[in-house]
């Protein structure tokens, strides 16, 4: 008897919700989080070959402003774009901003095919950007995001005015050291409260001491399962091609990369390239020390335009 399309399994490479109920537990813990951010002027749904990608607007109320090359952000792995609740409010006073929920991860995106081949992934944010009407844009990246900024600059830069990446995959091949940091930062989500400011000082992990956001990330591990190996990094030849103008910002203690590697690298691959140390910080510069990183993104994208 053939398999109804209700009752399929999905493909091993298409992330998915555990159930219903889970699915909507975790979006009002999204909703709390996005409430810490600025409010969104509206909420887009953008047909792709990958699926229905999820995307919240935000914007400045002064025309001038409103008519400046918009920013697009696009979030890390395992999460969804209310991650960018400490960003939104500056970007946006300046600029407008997009924010995307990435398909393959819990979010309020439908995914329908896989993007973890590079080209796969290239394609599908060049068709959410055309979707929205975007002609040229200052595409942001964190993490796993920065790797799709960084695949999109070498791929597909017809739209990019610049990249911003953000502690980004894509440089290098991950080490065990970042996954058991990952592990370790999972299990201290359910320590007393009173031990996590300082296991997240240790962690360097900014999630355990705002609530909200220490609850969006457990809901995410209950409720969503990816399904996607991990990116391959961008080989030397693919980093040399990269003509966008790129911004790199790292995190001192930052365990998905080599900080003071890449920073040299980078500007020597890529021509014009610009990279920052953040210090005090590990994987989230942009969140643990947002005002000084907004402030340095909004005056690189100045930069340019």
């Amino acid at each position: 008897m053939p398999v109804s399309r209700t009752t399929a399994r999905p493909r091993p490479t298409v992330g998915r919700y555990t159930d219903d109920a889970r699915r909507e537990r975790y979006f009002a813990a999204c909703d709390a989080v996005y409430a810490l951010g600025a409010p969104a002027l509206a909420e887009h749904r953008v047909e792709t070959a990958a699926g229905t990608t999820h995307v919240y607007r935000y914007g400045p109320d002064d025309p001038a402003a409103a008519s400046r090359t918009p920013v697009v952000l696009v979030h890390g792995a395992g999460s969804c774009s209310a991650m960018w609740y400490p960003n939104t409010p500056a970007l946006s006073a300046e600029r407008p901003v997009y924010a995307v929920d990435t398909p393959g991860d819990p979010g309020r995106s439908v995914q329908r095919a896989p993007i973890h081949r590079p080209e796969d992934a290239a394609r599908w944010l060049a068709q959410t950007l055309a979707g929205l009407g975007l002609d040229r844009v200052h595409l942001v990246g964190s993490s796993y995001g920065g790797w799709l900024a960084l695949n999109q600059a070498h791929r597909a830069p017809g739209r990019l005015a610049s990249v911003t990446l953000l502690d980004p995959g894509g440089l290098e091949k991950v080490g065990p050291r970042f996954f058991l940091w990952i592990f370790a930062s999972l299990f201290a989500t359910s320590a007393p409260r009173a031990l996590r400011p300082r296991l997240a000082a240790w962690l360097d992990q900014p999630v355990l001491v705002v609530p909200e956001l220490r609850a969006m990330i457990r809901a995410a591990g209950r409720a969503y399962r990816i399904r996607r190996p991990v990116p391959v990094p961008l080989t030397e030849d693919e980093l040399s091609a990269v003509r966008v103008p790129l911004y790199l910002v790292l995190g001192e203690r930052s365990l998905l990369v080599h900080p003071r590697r890449q920073a040299e690298r980078v500007p020597r691959l890529v021509p014009g390239a610009r990279a920052e140390i953040v210090p005090g910080t590990g994987h989230g510069p942009g969140i643990d020390h947002a005002d000084p990183v907004n402030r340095s993104m909004l005056d690189f994208m100045d930069s340019v335009g």
